[in-house]
C-alpha cells in the first residue's frame, strides 16, 4: 500500500506516520511538507511545497496512491475565518481536486474534529463540516475522521504550546478519563492505526468518530 501524509509534523500527522513506517504492507510513504520531517526510513519520501492551495509543482508525484491521510490543521483560535477557511477548506481541498483524478480508488482520510456541524454557531466547525462533504462527494473511498481528546504518545508532540501545556497538566487524568469516558480519548497512535483500518477496508460509516477508532 502506498501512502500520502499531509501534515506530518503536527500531533496527529507524527503518530501516523509512525503507524504507516510500522506496518508492514505500507510499502511506501510520501509526506508532503513546507520543510523536512527530519526522519529517515527506507520507505519514506519527502516533498516540499510553498503552498498548500497550489500542488501544480508537485504533480508528477501524485498518481499511484492508494491512500491519502490529510492532516494538517490548526487551531481555530484567535484566527479569522477567512485565514481559518484558507488552512481547513482551502488546502485540503485542493489536495483532494489534485489527486481524485489521478487516482479514482483512493481512500482520502481527513481529519476533522468532533463538534463538527453545518448548523453549528462556531466558525471552525461550519468551515469543517463543508471539507466533510465536499470531500465525502468528491472520494467514493472518502472518510472524515472526528477525533475528540487527542492523547499524545510515544514521544509526539503537538506545535501548538498551549496544547502541550495543557497535555502536561491534564496527564495524570488521563487514565483515569479512559477508563470512564474511553469513547472520548484516543492517543495518536490509535488515531494511526484508524487510518490503515479505513485504508485496508474501511468503516461502516464515512464520519468517523473517537468511539469508531478504538
Amino acid at each position: 500500500m502506498r501512502v500520502i501524509v499531509f501534515g506530518a509534523s503536527g500531533m496527529v500527522g507524527q503518530g501516523v506516520l509512525r503507524e504507516c513506517l510500522l506496518a508492514p504492507d505500507v510499502t511506501e510513504v510520501l509526506v508532503v511538507t513546507r520543510s523536512a520531517t527530519g526522519i529517515h526510513h527506507r520507505r519514506l519520501r519527502e516533498v516540499t511545497l510553498a503552498d498548500f492551495a497550489d500542488l501544480t509543482g508537485i504533480e508528477g508525484e501524485l498518481s499511484g496512491w492508494d491512500a491519502c491521510f490529510y492532516c494538517l490543521g490548526v487551531s481555530s483560535v484567535g484566527m479569522d475565518e477567512a485565514a481559518y477557511t484558507r488552512i481547513s477548506y482551502d488546502f485540503p481541498m485542493a489536495a483532494a481536486h489534485a489527486l481524485a483524478p489521478r487516482n479514482p480508488d483512493l481512500t482520502f482520510v481527513y481529519v476533522s474534529g468532533e463538534g463538527t456541524d453545518a448548523n453549528s454557531r462556531l466558525m471552525w466547525a461550519k468551515v469543517k463540516a463543508r471539507t466533510e462533504r465536499e470531500i465525502l462527494e468528491l472520494f467514493r473511498n472518502g472518510f472524515a475522521f472526528r477525533p475528540g481528546f487527542i492523547q499524545p504518545t510515544h514521544g509526539v508532540r503537538s506545535k501548538t504550546r498551549w496544547y502541550n501545556a495543557a497535555y502536561t497538566v491534564t496527564a495524570p487524568l488521563i487514565p483515569l478519563v479512559r477508563r470512564i469516558a474511553p469513547r472520548y480519548v484516543i492517543t495518536t497512535a490509535e488515531i494511526g492505526r484508524a487510518m490503515l483500518r479505513a485504508a485496508r477496508g474501511g468503516y461502516p460509516q464515512r464520519i468517523v468518530t473517537t468511539a469508531d477508532m478504538h
